[in-house]
């Protein structure tokens, strides 16, 4: 298997690029990763597709206007191929694995029912030599998901276009930070009927992956985007548990929401490869594309609001 990525053309800073380069170019998963992986994919989806489906796997990742340095996880590729073959395991979509932005016009995402980024950090769309041309992109993008198709963030997809506020605002969160790349916590299943969070039997779970805090209030002058007001928090971090956080920090690990007429379903479990071999995880995946697309119908009332109409 043989795995193309799309190197930017040029970069403002040029002192960087060397690196930016470099890191980009990530090889390939190993013939015992994939051999991992296609042990731990479910023999069938959670929903039967209404129709066949085809979902947009993208990679790249860039240096955005508020970076000091790119960052590429090194599990990309491993994660972009794993949800490839989740959909040709389970017969829930056939997946295009891309890394050229040039997949985001407007003429190409219509053969599309859904996109999944996978740790697209940056300005991932970004064109340093024609800004109208990333944003006719980035417009097709939000005109794609607010028209009724599905957007599913993997990790790094909230570490994206800070100036942007629209991005969040769709992501449902932007990334503030974490700690170190295996941090242990007690990961709360705070929607146990819910058919994304099947695969946990109804309980909670111990985990270790970098887990993202998201921002608690504006920066770079953009709108914050995370809040119950707007999200359903599907799972959680149990701080009470988590002695990195202060009592009551609000510590989302995965969340649905609706934007405009199409569905958005994030998780940032993804920054180690293991994960992509674990089998609860896959289906939570699985059944979060599946929802994004539309085939798997789940409740996504935001938390708080359910939680104000149960008072009631």
């Amino acid at each position: 298997m043989q795995i193309k990525v799309v190197l930017l053309a040029a970069c403002g800073m040029i002192g960087l690029w060397p690196a930016i380069a470099a890191a980009q170019q990530l090889p390939p998963p190993t013939p015992q990763e994939l051999a991992k992986v296609a042990a731990a994919l479910p023999a069938s989806a959670p929903a039967k597709p209404a129709k066949a489906r085809k979902v947009l796997v993208f990679g790249r990742t860039a240096v955005g206007a508020f970076f000091e340095k790119g960052y590429v996880h090194k599990t990309i590729p491993l994660g972009c191929e794993t949800i490839k073959m989740l959909g040709e395991k389970t017969g829930a979509f056939q997946a295009v694995v891309s890394y050229d932005a040039s997949m985001f016009d407007a003429d190409k995402l219509k053969e599309f029912d859904a996109i999944v980024l996978v740790s697209t950090i940056n300005d991932f769309l970004d064109e340093p030599n024609n800004r109208q041309i990333e944003e006719t992109r980035k417009q097709a993008l939000l005109n794609f998901v607010r028209n009724g198709k599905g957007l599913v963030g993997i990790h790094a997809a909230a570490d994206a276009y800070f100036n942007w506020p629209e991005y969040g605002q769709m992501m449902g969160a932007y990334f503030s930070r974490h700690t170190t790349a295996q941090e242990k916590v007690a990961i709360v299943n705070e929607d146990p009927h819910n058919p994304i969070n099947a695969a946990f039997d109804g309980k909670g779970f111990d985990y270790a992956d970098e887990i993202y805090r998201f921002l608690p209030k504006p920066k770079y002058d953009v709108k914050q985007a995370y809040s119950r007001e707007n999200v359903r928090v599907l799972l959680s971090v149990d701080v009470a548990k988590n002695n990195n956080e202060p009592a009551g920090t609000d510590l989302p690990i995965s969340w649905v929401h609706q934007f405009g007429k199409g569905h958005v379903f994030y998780c940032s479990l993804g920054h180690n490869d293991y994960v992509y071999w674990d089998p609860a995880i896959l289906k939570h995946y699985l059944a979060g594309i599946q929802y994004a697309i539309g085939d798997l119908k789940a409740d996504d009332t935001p938390s708080a609001k359910e939680k104000t109409a149960a008072a009631k």
